[in-house]
């Protein structure tokens, strides 16, 4: 197990949505706001094993989309259980839907009921994280705490450059999310828009972040290479949970920059693999 590597942040898409999106493009303004490019690329559970074999992943962990939609998230919800049923050993899998969508919480129960393993990629690429959010959320964090299952939240850097998919928020409102819901195992993607950094102060803020972890995924569109180790110093290496946004990026590009850093052959199997091997509860199954 110490030297297994696993994607924890992965997208894949059911057969009919990768054949044609122009649906999904007129009724889902999120999707449009990311996806409208022919450049974006979409893939499916088939084109991700190839991907993690010739990549040398054992495992990944995949979800969808944040859809509005009823009958959008539903769907593919179901196409990321069937995944899951059909791989078994080399995935495990987040259901996901807009966080302020109708029906989220009866659809959550039905998804960790069926065996997914957590809640997300959440995101609200349009608009920031409200009060509202956070109160209408409150059912959803709930249901993760009853199946004990992580949820993943959108986040990005409240500063730099625009990008597709980069929402309007602050580091107040994703700390002000962290603190409202601070028993539940929370995993920021995007490094937390690089809330860790705040971990230095003397009050609060490090206590605020005992139960959430960081994910890696467009590192290398974002980060110069030294946010793993002063990630790792601030906030631990057991905290940091390596992940592509695949097909976004490939791992091969974040193992160049990881291993270079010449970190210690520990701290490496924990960003690789061990940190979300016992965040999914691998190390206590024969999985």
């Amino acid at each position: 197990m110490k030297n297994m590597i696993i994607d924890f942040h992965t997208h894949i898409f059911p057969p009919d949505f990768n054949a044609d999106r122009s649906l999904l493009l007129s009724e889902e303004q999120d999707f449009r706001g990311i996806y409208s490019s022919p450049h974006a690329k979409t893939v499916g559970v088939k084109e991700l094993i190839d991907y993690m074999d010739k990549e040398e992943i054992q495992r990944s962990v995949i979800f969808g989309f944040p859809w509005s939609k009823e009958k959008n998230y539903k769907h593919h919800n179901d196409y990321i259980i069937e995944s899951i049923d059909r791989y078994p050993d080399r995935l495990a899998g987040f259901c996901c839907f807009s966080p302020l969508a109708s029906g989220i919480a009866v659809e959550c129960e039905r998804c960790l009921q069926a065996g997914l393993a957590g809640v997300g990629e959440l995101a609200l690429y349009g608009s920031d994280l409200t009060q509202d959010f956070i109160s209408y959320i409150n059912d959803v964090m709930e249901l993760c705490l009853k199946y004990d299952a992580p949820l993943l939240l959108h986040t990005n850097e409240p500063v730099g450059h625009e990008y597709p998919g980069k929402a309007p928020m602050t580091l107040r409102q994703i700390y002000r999310f962290i603190k409202a819901y601070s028993e539940n195992r929370i995993i920021l993607a995007h490094w937390g828009g690089g809330i860790f950094f705040y971990s230095l102060m003397k009050k609060e803020v490090k206590e605020a972040l005992k139960n959430v972890w960081f994910d890696t995924a467009a590192s290398p569109f974002l980060y110069s290479p030294e946010i793993y180790r002063i990630a790792g110093k601030l906030i631990g290496f057991d905290k940091i949970l390596f992940g592509t946004d695949y097909p976004l990026l490939r791992a091969k590009r974040y193992f160049r920059e990881i291993d270079a850093l010449a970190l210690a052959k520990g701290q490496m199997a924990q960003i690789k693999g061990l940190n979300a091997a016992k965040l999914l509860g691998l190390l206590s199954s024969n999985r």
